[in-house]
């Protein structure tokens, strides 16, 4: 088996020049940097348990990652993180990204500097060379919400296939057949996950969704102002329109409003990520409630499991459906929050 000095000397660099490109470390030019991971593809190479067990003590303390600290879900998720890790002993510094790879992986080069003992991240885009790094230098990390496919590590996520499923059929059952979606950035697992559904369960009816019913959003609430602009200047505007995230659909809710148009009487308006003031909102919003709560203890378990040798499983838990009034009238047989 291929071991670090073989790595090295393939790619032509020092062995410290190896550990750095693995470790994640910023002052390694872009050159030696893809000249290592090539050779490191090419070798097959692992950091083996004890190259793992030589690192510095244990600091008691875990990197949090997160896409947008202004979003509401993810703020509720950093809360609940930060009270499962205290409960374990450990403390958490939270980065930051913005919706920015460029910002996401500062802060990850910057934790792993000091030497945390383990990383969880939710990651703005779906790839980043640098994540892989720190995956294969042995630092202990989890996805938690979104995750990087072909990078292995345990993910904790919801799954909000069914829900998506549960709230089409809602729609459909209250007469609603022009369904709309913005959806979010293609490059994230949950951007492409939450379109795939919303086009699977429209199909499952026998209704289309057509290009002119996608709006390009990036979970920010200006895109979703934008996306429903668009929406609302086609020929056939929707009847409904779904948000992917709880921020785009705020969007949306302004751009009915500027048009003289309230929901649902003149539209409709559904969420993906519940946030405690929808059921404050003029209509409160129907939406699909992650577990957020679970989906943090479970990643900060996991993450524990790996810094203390065990090995953790991956997680997924199901989303709901939570109705309320913004699409119209509530089904006798669905759960409703006011």
């Amino acid at each position: 088996m291929a071991g670090i000095k073989d790595v090295a000397a393939a790619a032509g660099v020092s062995v410290a020049t190896v550990s750095r490109v693995l470790n994640g470390h910023p002052s390694v030019s872009a050159e030696a940097r893809t000249r290592v991971r090539a050779a490191v593809e090419t070798l097959g190479y692992r950091p083996n348990a004890v190259a793992r067990s030589l690192r510095t003590a244990q600091t008691r303390t875990l990197g949090l990652v997160i896409s947008d600290v202004l979003n509401p879900y993810f703020t509720e998720l950093a809360r609940f993180v930060e009270e499962e890790a205290r409960a374990l002993g450990y403390s958490v510094i939270i980065g930051n990204a913005d919706e920015r790879p460029e910002l996401q992986d500062h802060h990850i080069r910057t934790l792993v500097d000091r030497r945390i003992d383990g990383l969880l991240v939710s990651p703005a885009d779906g790839g980043s060379p640098l994540m892989g790094e720190v995956a294969l230098s042995g630092t202990p990390m989890v996805f938690v919400d979104r995750w990087i496919p072909g990078i292995d590590v345990p993910v904790v996520r919801a799954d909000g296939t069914g829900a998506v499923r549960e709230l089409v059929g809602h729609l459909h059952g209250l007469g609603h057949r022009r369904l709309a979606i913005i959806a979010g950035p293609a490059a994230t697992t949950t951007g492409n996950e939450r379109v795939e559904a919303f086009r699977d369960a429209l199909d499952g009816l026998g209704l289309a969704l057509p290009d002119a019913y996608i709006g390009q959003g990036d979970f920010q609430a200006a895109s979703g102002r934008r996306a429903t602009e668009g929406f609302l200047a086609l020929p056939e505007p929707p009847e409904v329109v779904f948000a992917a995230d709880n921020l785009m659909a705020l969007g949306a809710l302004d751009a009915i409003r500027a048009h003289g148009l309230r929901a649902p009487d003149d539209i409709a308006l559904t969420a993906f990520d519940d946030i405690p003031w929808f059921v404050h909102t003029d209509p409160p919003i129907t939406t699909i409630a992650q577990p957020t709560a679970d989906l943090a203890r479970a990643a900060v378990r996991a993450l524990a499991d790996l810094i203390e040798g065990r090995t953790p499983r991956s997680v997924t838990l199901p989303a709901r459906l939570v109705v309320r009034r913004s699409c119209g009238a509530a089904a006798p047989n669905q759960r409703s929050e006011r």
